[in-house]
């Protein structure tokens, strides 16, 4: 069994022994709403690619304990079928996982955005032979627009109908931008235009979902959920960097996919639980946060004096409702794709005790790595830990925390009308 990701007090007695060598530097770097004094980073090189394959060969093999415990234990294999491993690239974009993850069944509108979407691999491409594809893809989302418009507005609530009209019809504008911007070969106008349209493929998606998809298991349905999605903004003071003096992460929560572990941490930030507290580990893997000053190691419910836990929660594609209390391999369901994996650089997910699944409480990490590298499911941590969200402005400044870093608040920005049995209204 590979090993668990560890409380932040174990990880910093045993980081310096156990700890992956470090990730890369990405190369694309947000700038919005953080405030830097220089600009450090290089583009991608041989010696950081080896770097990387040795952090991926950890990844698989186990290399890292990562568990509460900080022992490790005999791994079994990963993974008995490698057809897993070589079924693609994944899909890096936080934007687009979340688009994906979303529960709806419209196969127009999907058609619409996939050629959109592989407008990110298209200009992968150097030069602007890029283009060329580009344009294929304009074609291929503007002729199923044109074919499935009535399909798509089928898919709507007839109260958001009107709606649906609106952003179909900004869409078409914007393909036709978009095509014109690919006949003057404008190749840096290409991804900010792209992102406007994805923007309102989303928005569309998520006028389709009919309320929540699913039950909640009884002996979960009384605890903080969200049901839906809800986006939140981690401001974080810096210390001891001269390139980064702060920074605003917004991060978009899905309870679609993970209404229990995003409930539980919605329902901490309306307690303020994180406010002040400081990062815990940041060691090129992951950062980490959640562990409370004194000995316990999670969130202490004052209307109950004990911990609160949260069972593991793992929803897999083409599940109807979540698997609770068991990991994917501990299930057997080996080629099991997670709705909501661990491809995106800033991937956000629950730490928990090593030999118990339904342990985690308060303590959460954000993953720093490469995915190509470690694909979708054919990792350690696909299965194993409960996702539910993505850092979707300035992940890139992941990278750039340190422990003692200060979380100076996380505020809810949209979506707290979507928590269900919130606590933080019953005990402040």
């Amino acid at each position: 069994m590979a090993a668990a990701l560890a409380s932040s007090r174990c990880c910093r007695c045993c980081c310096s022994r156990l700890s992956p060598p470090p990730l890369p530097a990405r190369g694309r770097r947000s700038l919005a709403r953080c405030a830097l004094s220089g600009e450090k980073r290089n583009s991608f090189s041989w010696k950081e690619c080896a770097i990387s394959v040795a952090l991926s060969v950890g990844l698989i093999t186990g290399a890292p304990t990562l568990g509460w415990s900080a022992h490790a234990s005999p791994l079994q294999p990963v993974l008995p079928d490698v057809s897993v491993l070589i079924s693609g690239p994944p899909i890096k974009d936080p934007g687009a996982l979340l688009r994906y993850a979303l529960p709806i069944d419209n196969k127009a509108i999907r058609e619409v955005q996939k050629p959109l979407e592989d407008i990110t691999d298209s200009l992968k491409v150097a030069g602007v032979r890029a283009l060329d594809s580009v344009e294929r893809n304009v074609r291929q989302a503007s002729r199923t627009l044109n074919n499935g418009r009535n399909l798509i507005l089928a898919g709507l609530a007839e109260s958001k109908r009107a709606n649906g009209e609106e952003l179909l019809n900004k869409l078409a504008v914007g393909l036709e931008e978009l095509q014109r911007i690919v006949e003057d070969r404008n190749r840096d106008a290409v991804a900010p235009k792209q992102k406007e349209l994805l923007q309102y493929v989303g928005t569309v998606e998520e006028d389709m979902v009919d309320g929540f998809p699913f039950e909640i298991p009884e002996e979960y349905s009384n605890m903080p959920l969200l049901k839906g999605r809800a986006t939140v903004d981690m401001k974080v003071k810096i210390k001891d960097n001269p390139n980064l003096e702060d920074c605003v992460f917004r991060i978009v929560l899905d309870g679609y996919n993970a209404p229990v572990t995003a409930g539980n941490f919605i329902d901490l930030v309306e307690r303020k639980f994180y406010d002040g507290m400081e990062i815990q580990r940041a060691d090129g893997f992951v950062v980490q946060t959640g562990d409370p000053e004194g000995p316990t190691e999670g969130f202490t419910d004052p209307s109950t004096g004990k911990i609160r836990t949260i069972p593991l929660e793992i929803m897999v594609d083409g599940d109807k409702a979540p698997v609770y209390g068991e990991t994917l391999e501990e299930l057997g369901r080996y080629k099991a794709q997670t709705k909501l994996p661990f491809n995106a650089f800033g991937t956000m997910a629950m730490a928990r005790e090593e030999f118990d699944d339904n342990s985690a409480s308060s303590q959460v990490f954000w993953l720093l790595k490469e995915s190509e590298l470690t694909p979708s499911n054919a990792n350690i941590l696909d299965g194993r830990y409960a996702v539910f969200g993505y850092v979707t402005e300035n992940e890139d400044y992941l990278a750039d925390l340190k422990v003692g870093d200060i979380i100076e608040s996380i505020q809810v920005v949209s979506g707290l009308d979507n928590l269900v049995n919130p606590s933080y209204k019953i005990v402040g």
